[in-house]
């Protein structure tokens, strides 16, 4: 099934049972409070600019995301006030 046949709903299962996955992960790692949200918006937040990539660069970008980078995005989002819900 190529990305042209995915609707916008099978588009957001598909990213939220990665991010959940990834989520679960990092739990496993010792990051108790960690979600699927938490995750997206870490690595959504490099497409600001740019827009969403094809799927392929989205998944390995979720799936591929280190603790450190994204404890790095957590530390960065506190200093400028964001705040996490």
């Amino acid at each position: 099934m190529g990305m042209e046949e995915l609707d916008e709903q099978d588009w957001d299962d598909a990213i939220e049972i990665l991010c959940q996955s990834k989520a679960d992960e990092l739990i496993l790692v010792g990051y108790e409070h960690v979600t699927s949200k938490d995750v997206w918006n870490c690595v959504s937040h490099k497409y600001e600019k740019e827009g969403i990539p094809p799927l392929h660069k989205l998944v390995n970008d979720i799936l591929s995301l280190k603790a450190t980078s994204f404890m790095n995005y957590l530390t960065m989002s506190a200093l400028r006030g964001s705040t996490f819900e």
